[in-house]
């Protein structure tokens, strides 16, 4: 699975994928980021702030993949992907990837700080995308010297069990640079679905929607939050509830969200109170091992 072929002016492995990936950010979400091009064939190179931040990516990204290795839904062993796999505290390390991902915390300017730096060492032909999951992608391509070859890529997490890549269309976006994106998500075993840039695209925009409502409910004594996750699971068939999700994704994660949506969309995005104390609070869901739920936080 690993050899790889001309696809074009670049490379790329037997599925599709890009024969080197960076990702920039090596926390839940880039490390699973990580993982799926490894598992396509990939190199993969994650840059992190200092060399322990760049450890913790890499045992993250290293147990995963041994995961995946033991359930017997990896092609290689554990070796041959650690083979491929590197970390560094250097963006110079992404001269040779084809894409780069930026997986940073869901801040506007830490993002633009991080994009315009990998954008430098990156070839002209390369693509840059975001994993952002509510942010402007005309609003960060604005301040790149090639808009044209960057595009969002919001994972879902946890990403190695997730289905689905949201690919964000800027007004700048190449044509041709979508059409390779949704290559690419098909390469690592995904779906790709294509969406205009809108604030909160469509999956965070509906999600955080459901979420702040049943925060509400929550807020109000509707009903527990057993119950209220319970009405959407078995009555409406989603996989997991909004509050337990918000426990997942991280509730500083969503008021964040929430924040930036009210500023765009209005106030039908406007956090609840209950929202804003628990994340004071430092009640972040499973990360802190409290939310709406009791986490294990080892």
């Amino acid at each position: 699975m690993s050899d790889v072929h001309e696809q074009g002016s670049a490379t790329a492995t037997a599925t599709g994928a890009p024969a080197a990936v960076g990702v920039l950010g090596g926390g839940r979400m880039g490390a699973g980021i990580a993982h799926a091009f490894l598992l396509a064939g990939s190199r993969v190179t994650i840059v992190e702030r200092d060399a322990d931040a760049a450890a913790a990516a890499a045992q993250r990204v290293l147990d995963s993949v041994e995961a995946s290795v033991a359930r017997g839904t990896a092609d290689e062993d554990a070796a041959a992907y650690a083979a491929r796999f590197a970390t560094s505290t250097d963006v110079a390390d992404f001269a040779s990837c084809g894409l780069v991902v930026e997986a940073v915390p869901e801040d506007l300017e830490l993002k633009i700080d991080a994009l315009t730096r990998v954008e430098r060492v990156l070839a002209p032909e390369a693509a840059l995308a975001s994993n952002t999951s509510s942010i402007s992608i005309d609003q960060l391509a604005a301040l790149l010297d090639r808009p044209a070859r960057f595009v969002g890529m919001h994972f879902f997490n946890p990403v190695p069990a997730s289905t689905l890549v949201e690919i964000v269309r800027g007004e700048a976006s190449d044509p041709a640079l979508v059409d390779e994106a949704r290559g690419w998500v098909r390469a690592i075993g995904k779906t790709p679905i294509v969406v205009a840039d809108a604030p909160g695209f469509a999956s965070s925009r509906l999600g955080v929607m459901l979420g702040l409502e049943a925060i509400r409910m929550l807020e109000e004594g509707v009903a527990s939050a057993e119950d209220i996750d319970a009405a959407m699971t078995l009555g409406y068939k989603h996989p997991v509830g909004p509050l337990k999700l918000t426990d997942l994704v991280g509730l500083d994660v969503r008021l964040g969200i929430a924040e930036y949506l009210a500023q765009t969309l209005g106030d039908r995005f406007e956090p609840p109170a209950l929202l804003r104390r628990m994340v004071a609070e430092g009640k972040l869901g499973r990360k802190s091992g409290e939310g709406f739920y009791q986490w294990d936080a080892s």
